[in-house]
């Protein structure tokens, strides 16, 4: 197919999108009003080492976007799981799955009421392997990527209430 056609063929699919209702969610960039709103809210602290790892990437996140007074506070309780799965001849775990699971809610400083009652969740296969070393390290990767995953979910989740709470505009 020549780069004509090619061009013609995507002009023609995109076409009918301009119509479909959808805008962009974080419009007007780092001064836009989703922005704006995300950049209010305040993490509330996060026990252990996966409320560590989830605190942090929400910070990196929510002050990448904004950086306002907190006019909301954002509650995280998280449940950490490892399961064994699979057994080999001598009765060891063969695969393990660690399942973060997130609730949280958003509440509103002024007022003291929840605005946002949600969940996230993610979880991961690991192997295990001959070497204790290298099944903790595995375990720990795992912990890692589930937090950043765990975090992206509940900036989404934000950026869609944040969304859903501004003004319609002209």
């Amino acid at each position: 197919m020549s780069k004509a056609a090619s061009l013609i063929a995507l002009l023609l699919v995109a076409a009918p999108l301009g119509g479909c209702g959808l805008t962009p969610l974080y419009t007007g960039g780092g001064s836009g009003p989703i922005a704006g709103t995300l950049g209010e809210v305040e993490v509330a602290p996060i026990e252990g080492k996966a409320g560590w790892l989830v605190s942090g990437a929400l910070q990196e996140r929510l002050t990448a976007i904004g950086g306002g007074s907190a006019r909301y506070r954002l509650n995280v309780r998280l449940d950490d799981q490892i399961v064994g799965l699979g057994a080999r001849s001598d009765d060891s775990v063969a695969r393990e799955r660690r399942t973060l699971r997130a609730r949280y809610q958003l509440i509103d400083a002024a007022s003291g009421s929840v605005v946002l009652d949600a969940t996230a969740g993610s979880d991961a296969g690991i192997d295990v392997v001959g070497s204790e070393y290298a099944t903790i390290a595995a375990e720990s990767t795992a912990l890692e990527r589930l937090s950043e995953t765990i975090a992206d979910q509940i900036v989404a989740r934000l950026a869609l209430y944040a969304r859903r709470t501004q003004p319609p505009t002209p």
